[in-house]
């Protein structure tokens, strides 16, 4: 190396100009985890409607398939995590899904479904528990599922375990966005941000 170049290599040392590459990190559990960006679809029916990262439901309707969701690629096997966060910046309605995990393969439909109740209160749609309390009009929600195909899915708020699911089947996809469930309605608005996906 030329006395310029070591020179130059100094000053960047000094400066913090030379940044390592380390690899993607997770927000929760233990690693190594690989990143990566599956393709996705845009779904609306209903009064469903997407804008980027914004999702809303704008009507009150109680019946009929009323939603606005990305449905990110399958997935298959292995372990797969999810991160995004949430803020509801209205909820005229209740009982809107926000996240989903459905199952593609041995037999197709929702597997997991985090929805929220005008109060705050998220819950898991298959069973009922309460998952996290606080998910009100305006505050920022950070979400993590880490899912085991073979063996269990679970849920993390804002870094925190919340919820584990047993698990069992080959091919899975992820949706977010707002859902009007079995048992709510809207109308409702959700922005969703900072959307991130690894693999191990």
């Amino acid at each position: 190396m030329s006395k310029r170049l070591r020179i130059a290599a100094g000053i960047a040392l000094a400066t913090g100009l030379l940044v390592s590459v380390a690899p993607a990190q997770a927000q929760v559990e233990t690693g190594p985890w690989t990143s990566y960006s599956p393709s996705f679809t845009v779904q609306e029916r209903g009064c469903g409607t997407v804008s980027n990262l914004t999702f809303q439901l704008t009507c009150s309707t109680a019946s009929g398939d009323q939603r606005a969701e990305r449905r990110y690629a399958t997935y298959t096997g292995g372990t797969r995590q999810f991160e995004g966060s949430f803020r509801i910046t209205s909820l005229g309605g209740t009982r809107v899904s926000l996240k989903q995990t459905f199952r593609e393969a041995p037999s197709a439909g929702p597997f997991w479904m985090l929805a929220v109740e005008r109060g705050g209160r998220l819950y898991a749609v298959h069973g009922g528990d309460t998952i996290a309390t606080g998910a009100t009009v305006g505050t920022t929600v950070r979400v993590n599922t880490v899912h085991n195909t073979a063996t269990e899915h679970r849920t993390y708020i804002n870094g925190s375990r919340a919820h584990t699911y047993a698990s069992s089947g080959t091919s899975f996809y992820d949706k977010f966005g707002a859902y009007r469930t079995s048992s709510g309605q809207g109308p409702a608005t959700v922005v969703w941000s900072n959307i991130k996906f690894w693999r191990k």
